[in-house]
C-alpha cells in the first residue's frame, strides 16, 4: 500500500540534567564593549543534559556509546577544554572521542577563561571549572546507568528567528555583524523525540542554528540567552528535558539582538520554543507508519490514511548503529598576527585607553578597551596553534537507524548544514558545532575572505577549509549511507 514513513531510530537511551550556574559575582564579561567585568545576578540558571545513547542490541556494559552532553555556555578555550575532555574520559570509563559536549553557545554565561584568572572575579573560575567537570561526571554516569530501550522519531519544523549577520554598512563603507534584512537565513528546525517502549517521552532534541546574541554588552546578567525559554516551552508541553544542539550559525544571529533586555531573550527563545514544539506535536506514534488503507464513500469518496504499526523486519531496520570519527587536517592562514605584535599593540592601546581616561573621552576609552579584548582572545588562539602549518579538525559522525548526526568544532557558517542536508535528503541530520571547543574559531566561505568581515577576520585557517569540510564530510556521509 501507498505509505509515508516518519524517519525513526531505535536506540538505548538515558538522560540527566544539572544545574552549572555560575555564582553572581564571577567574571563575566564576554563582550569587548562591556563596561563590567562581574555578573551582578542570575536571568535564568544555566544547566547541563547528558544523553547517552548505544545499540540497541549491544551488552548493557558496551562502550560503543555516544554520550552527548549539552552545555549552556560559551565555549572552553583550549587547555581547559582538553582538560575537561581528558577528567570526563578518565571518571567515566567513557572513550574520549565519543564524548560530545555540545555547546549551546550563550554569550550570556560568561567567558571561562583560565587566562581570565587575575581579572575581576576570575579567581572564581578555576574552582567552578572543577566542580563543573564532576557535575558532568554525575549526569553521564547516571544517564548511563539509566540507558533504556527507546524510539527516536525525527521531524522537521521551520523559524524565522534567525537571519544572516553579515550586514554591508554603506554610510561607513565596512562591513558589520548584525541584522541583514535581505540575507539569506537557513530557518530549519530539526526535532526529536525519544520515548521509551512504555510510550513516556523521555527527552526531546532541538537542533537549530542561531547565535545566541541576543544578550551583549550591556547585560550583566548570567544567562543561557533565549535557548533557556525554549526549553521551558518545549518542557511544559513534554515534562521532559530538552537537549539543544547548536547548529552552523557563524553568520545566522536573531533578529532582535545585541540588546541589555532579558525579556528580549525570552522572547526570542519563546518563538523558537513554540516552532519546536509544533514540529513535535506532529510526529507519529513511535514504530509506526503512515498507510493508505483505501476508499470509504461518504457524502465525499474519501481516501483513508491510517497510522499502522511497522513490521519486525522494518523495526529491525531502525536499529542499525554505527560511528565514525575523523580528523580533516586543514591549512592556516599565512597571514596570522604574530604574539609578539599583539603584544606591541596591546601595550600602546592600553597607553591610549589611559589617556583617553585622563581626558574624558570615554567613548574612546571604551573603544581601546574592546580592542585590547580582541587582542587578548588573539593571544589565546595563537598559543593553541600547531606550528607546522596545519591544524586538525576533529569530528564524528553516526548513523542511527534511519537519521544522521555530525559533531563538529568550531564555528561554521550554514552552508556546511543546508549543503549536507540536500545531499542525503529526505534523510534527516542533526548538525552540532561548537562541540568539544573551537579551535579554529570561524569556517566562513571562502568568497568572505579579504571582505573584512568578522569571522573572516578572526578565522585562523586559510580559505576553502568550509568547503573542503562540507566535501569531505558529504563523502563520509554517502559511504557510510550506502554500507548500512
Amino acid at each position: 500500500m501507498p505509505h509515508v514513513d516518519t524517519p525513526q531510530s531505535r536506540v538505548n537511551a538515558g538522560v540527566a540534567r544539572v544545574d552549572i550556574t555560575p555564582p553572581v559575582g564571577m567574571y563575566h564579561r564576554m563582550w569587548g564593549a562591556a563596561k563590567h567585568d562581574r555578573s551582578t545576578g542570575i536571568h535564568r540558571p544555566l544547566c547541563a543534559t547528558a544523553l547517552v545513547l548505544s545499540p540497541l542490541n549491544a551488552p548493557s556494559e558496551t562502550d560503543d556509546l555516544l554520550v552527548i552532553v549539552a552545555v549552556d555556555h560559551c565555549l572552553l578555550w583550549g587547555d581547559a577544554m582538553q582538560a575537561l575532555l581528558d577528567r570526563l574520559a578518565k571518571s567515566t570509563g567513557v572513550r574520549r572521542e565519543r564524548l560530545q559536549v555540545c555547546f549551546s553557545h550563550t554569550h550570556g554565561a560568561g567567558l571561562m577563561g583560565l587566562d581570565r584568572v587575575n581579572l575581576p572575579g576570575g579567581d572564581l573560575i578555576p574552582p567552578y571549572l572543577d566542580a563543573l567537570a564532576e557535575k558532568l561526571t554525575q549526569i553521564i554516569v547516571s544517564a548511563r546507568e539509566h540507558r533504556q530501550p527507546a524510539t527516536v522519531v525525527f521531524g522537521t519544523g521551520r523559524c524565522d528567528l534567525a537571519r544572516h549577520r553579515d550586514y554591508w554598512d554603506a554610510s561607513t563603507l565596512q562591513w558589520v555583524c548584525g541584522f541583514h534584512p535581505g540575507g539569506r537565513a537557513d530557518d530549519t528546525v530539526l526535532v526529536a523525540k525519544l520515548s521509551g517502549d512504555d510510550g513516556k517521552t523521555l527527552a526531546t532534541l532541538v537542533n537549530y542554528a542561531c547565535h545566541p546574541t541576543t544578550l551583549a554588552w550591556d547585560n550583566t546578567l548570567v544567562s543561557p540567552d533565549y535557548i533557556g525559554a525554549m526549553r521551558e516551552v518545549v518542557e511544559s508541553a513534554t515534562d521532559a528535558p530538552c537537549v539543544f544542539i547548536q547548529g552552523a550559525s557563524g553568520d545566522l544571529g536573531p533578529r532582535d539582538g545585541f540588546v541589555g533586555d532579558p525579556a528580549v531573550a525570552d522572547r526570542n527563545g519563546r518563538q523558537l520554543g513554540y516552532a519546536a514544539l509544533s514540529a513535535l506535536e506532529s510526529l507519529p506514534a513511535p514504530l509506526t507508519r503512515h498507510e493508505y488503507r483505501g476508499p470509504v464513500i461518504s457524502g465525499a469518496t474519501i481516501g483513508v490514511w491510517q497510522h499502522v504499526p511497522l513490521d519486525e523486519t522494518q523495526r529491525a531496520r531502525l536499529a542499525r548503529w554505527s560511528i565514525e570519527q575523523l580528523a580533516i587536517d586543514l591549512p592556516l592562514r599565512p597571514d596570522l598576527p604574530t604574539v609578539e605584535g599583539a603584544r606591541r599593540e596591546i601595550t600602546e592601546l592600553e597607553q591610549q585607553e589611559k589617556l583617553a581616561h585622563e581626558r574624558g573621552e570615554e567613548s574612546i576609552a571604551r573603544d581601546r578597551r574592546a580592542q585590547i579584548e580582541r587582542l587578548n582572545r588573539w593571544l589565546v588562539r595563537l598559543a593553541g596553534l600547531p606550528s607546522d602549518g596545519q591544524v586538525p579538525l576533529y569530528a564524528t559522525i553516526a548513523h542511527l537507524g534511519e537519521a544522521s548526526l555530525v559533531f563538529l568544532e568550531s564555528e561554521h557558517y550554514q552552508r556546511l548544514q543546508t549543503t549536507l542536508r540536500q545531499r542525503v535528503a529526505p534523510r534527516p541530520i542533526v548538525v552540532g558545532t561548537v562541540v568539544n571547543g573551537s579551535v579554529h574559531t570561524y569556517f566562513p566561505g571562502r568568497e568572505v575572505y579579504g571582505t573584512g568581515v568578522y569571522q573572516e577576520t578572526v578565522a585562523v585557517l586559510a580559505p576553502g577549509c568550509l568547503e573542503t569540510v562540507i566535501k569531505t564530510l558529504g563523502e563520509r556521509l554517502h559511504r557510510q549511507i550506502a554500507g548500512a
